[in-house]
C-alpha cells in the first residue's frame, strides 16, 4: 500500500506542477477578493468521504447526500437499493486561496480505490460508484486531465473507471448522516472501516491536515 501510495504521489505531483502552470484558473487573481468554492466528489459510503475531507486545512465544510440520479428527494433507504441512480457523494466546501481544486483532486484519489466499478470494498452498488461531479469546464478540464495522467504513467495496476459528469442536483442526507464519523467513532464501521482509512489518508496528507 505504501509503495502505491508513494508512486501516486509523485505521478500526481508531476501532473500538477504540468497543469498549474498551463492554467490560468488555478489560483485566484486576486487573492484577497477570492471566495469559497465547492468540488462534488463520490468515493463510496459518503460517510467515510465526509471523514477525510473533513481533515484537509481549506476546507470550510462537508455536507453528505446523493446526486446523480433520477428520483427527486430520495431517502438514504431509497439509494441504498441501487434503484434511484444516485451515488452518495459529499459538497465540499473550500476556501481556494488555502486549498486547491487540483489539491482536492489528489486527496479525491487517495482517499478510495477508483479503479473498483459500482464498488469500495464491501460497500457493493452503483451507490458507491467512483464519479467527479463537475461545477463548471474548469474543473471539468483537470478531472480529465488527471485521469487521462494517472492512466497514461499506469499509476494504478488497472484502468481508473471514475465518472466525470456535470453537477446538476444535490439532495443533502438526513440528519444523522451528517458529520457522522464525529458522532459514532464507537460504532463497529467507524472503527474497523473508517478509521484504519482515515488514518492512511492523514499520514498521506500531513502537510495538508487542519491544525
Amino acid at each position: 500500500m505504501k509503495k502505491i501510495v508513494c508512486q501516486f504521489i509523485l505521478v500526481f505531483t508531476t501532473c500538477y506542477s504540468a497543469f498549474a502552470f498551463s492554467s490560468k484558473e488555478n489560483r485566484p487573481a486576486n487573492l484577497k477578493a477570492a471566495h469559497l468554492d465547492t468540488a462534488t466528489f463520490a468515493t463510496g459510503c459518503f460517510w467515510c468521504t465526509e471523514a477525510k475531507f473533513q481533515q484537509l486545512n481549506g476546507v470550510v465544510k462537508v455536507i453528505s447526500g446523493f446526486s446523480g440520479g433520477h428520483v427527486a428527494n430520495p431517502t438514504y433507504e431509497q439509494v441504498c437499493t441501487g434503484t434511484t441512480g444516485h451515488a452518495e457523494v459529499c459538497n465540499i466546501i473550500f476556501d481556494p486561496v488555502k486549498i486547491t481544486y487540483d489539491e482536492l483532486i489528489a486527496a479525491f484519489f487517495v482517499a478510495h480505490d477508483p479503479t473498483q466499478l459500482n464498488r469500495q470494498g464491501n460497500d457493493v452498488g452503483t451507490q458507491y460508484r467512483s464519479a467527479i461531479f463537475y461545477h463548471n469546464a474548469a474543473q471539468k478540464e483537470k478531472a480529465n486531465y488527471y485521469i487521462a495522467k494517472l492512466n497514461e504513467e499506469k499509476a494504478y495496476k488497472s484502468n481508473i473507471v471514475t465518472q466525470v459528469v456535470p453537477y446538476t442536483v444535490f439532495y443533502k442526507a438526513e440528519g444523522y448522516h451528517q458529520n457522522y464519523y464525529n458522532l459514532n467513532t464507537d460504532k463497529p464501521y467507524c472503527k474497523y472501516v473508517i478509521q484504519p482509512e482515515l488514518d492512511k489518508f492523514k499520514k498521506v496528507f500531513k502537510d495538508k491536515l487542519k491544525k
